[in-house]
């Protein structure tokens, strides 16, 4: 899973995902990072990203963020969804990566760019305003207490997203753990540049309509059910 903006070397960022290794890839999988994620990389350099739409071909017209994609299902799918949408996706894992890459090929998908560092990097190297929705589905949740504090959701990762998030841009976050299904709904809703979008309970115990289902979904690890939190950017 991933993270928010870059600190100074006095104060290195708290890392917000756990280990980075994986099983063995397979050669197909070898080869096609090697092949395909050159073309498929947000670049890694110390500039800012003056403008998201240099990252895509012609044509897209809103841009999203998924942070921490797993196994790249539901990239893949949002993206086979909505071509005219570019999808920045990030993702430390080097077997996620080489699944999404693997998705892209046989999708013939244009639309994907991908991010194998740390999300806060890229967030900080985005210009203000240019993010149309943002996704953060089943990030590490730190079960235990004294880790909680490495939880994604936090008000300085707040500060970050909501710089790069358009006005009455879409925030999803997805969980199946109760202490961090709780605590991230507290630090949004004391957030005043946020709106929750639920009316009623069932808007947030039922998968949206647009949600593609993970391989972790269903393994069920969780100690509830999944909640998914929808939430609008204010435009004041």
């Amino acid at each position: 899973m991933s993270d928010g903006p870059r600190n100074s070397a006095e104060t290195p960022a708290i890392r917000t995902f756990g280990r980075t290794g994986g099983r063995p890839l397979s050669p197909r999988q070898q080869r096609l990072l090697e092949e395909r994620m050159p073309e498929l990389a947000i670049p890694d350099e110390a500039r800012q990203i003056t403008q998201v739409d240099t990252l895509f071909a012609s044509g897209i017209e809103t841009f999203w963020l998924e942070i921490g994609f797993g196994g790249g299902e539901h990239v893949i799918s949002q993206a086979a969804a909505n071509p005219q949408t570019g999808i920045l996706a990030s993702e430390v894992f080097i077997e996620g990566l080489a699944k999404c890459v693997s998705g892209i090929e046989e999708g013939g998908l244009t639309n994907v760019r991908l991010w194998n560092e740390d999300a806060r990097l890229l967030i900080d190297r985005l210009p203000d305003a240019c993010l149309d929705r943002i996704f953060i589905l089943f990030p590490d949740p730190w079960p235990k207490k004294k880790h909680h504090k490495r939880r994604i959701v936090q008000p300085e990762f707040l500060d970050a997203v909501c710089r790069v998030m358009k006005p009455s841009a879409r925030l999803r976050f997805a969980t199946d753990v109760r202490s961090y299904a709780d605590e991230a709904l507290e630090k949004f809703l004391a957030d005043d540049r946020f709106d929750w979008l639920a009316c009623r309970a069932d808007d947030w115990r039922t998968p949206p309509e647009d949600h593609y289902r993970t391989r972790y979904e269903t393994k069920n690890l969780g100690d509830v059910k999944p909640v998914f939190y929808e939430f609008r950017l204010r435009t004041n």
